[in-house]
């Protein structure tokens, strides 16, 4: 009987654990996300974000992203960058355009640690419903809420879906986004 108690217990400890771990741990791309590494180490693992870690390298944003920040990401997936115009990601690929896709991503990053609930909360303190974000790059991102969505808008007034939020990083927190935000 004592035996039996214990061994309820540990189970119950076990799948405690467990739980906690799916939970301190998402997963993005179908690869878990570690709180304890750095967004490149992360991002590198995501199947969903094989075309955001090729531009970050080929922007040579490597070693920044691998920095001690605190950075926040809102890391399109490919899809979003399938829906740019036929040739877009190509050619802002190309060594030549290197400046310009570092605006681009740059235009992804906000420096600090912003977590879904501080982006609901500037929303909420808002008089009219939106939350500016400035940049890397200098451009502003402005978050706004539709029934339980985030979306993130650029200056263009394209806007991304936040898809899942709050990927905290060592270095950050990744706010995966459905659609590709362009600076102006």
């Amino acid at each position: 009987m004592h035996f039996a108690k214990l061994a309820t217990g540990a189970a119950f400890i076990i799948l405690s654990a467990t739980s906690a771990f799916a939970q301190d741990n998402p997963r993005v791309g179908g690869a878990a996300m570690f709180a304890d590494k750095n967004i490149v180490e992360n991002a590198v693992n995501s199947a969903d974000h094989t075309t955001l870690v090729a531009a970050v390298t080929a922007a040579g944003l490597v070693e920044t992203l691998q920095g001690a920040g605190p950075f926040t990401v809102f890391a399109p997936v490919n899809a979003a960058f399938g829906k740019l115009p036929a040739g877009t990601v190509d050619t802002l690929l190309m060594p030549e355009n290197k400046g310009q896709l570092v605006k681009v991503l740059t235009a992804h990053v906000v420096p600090g640690k912003v977590s879904g609930a501080d982006l609901l909360a500037g929303i909420a303190a808002s008089s009219n419903g939106q939350f500016n974000l400035r940049t890397v790059s200098g451009d502003t991102l402005t978050a706004t809420a539709r029934g339980n969505a985030i979306f993130i808008y650029d200056e263009s007034g394209g806007a991304a879906r936040v898809t899942i939020a709050d990927v905290n990083q060592s270095n950050g927190v990744i706010h995966v986004v459905d659609d590709v935000l362009l600076p102006m």
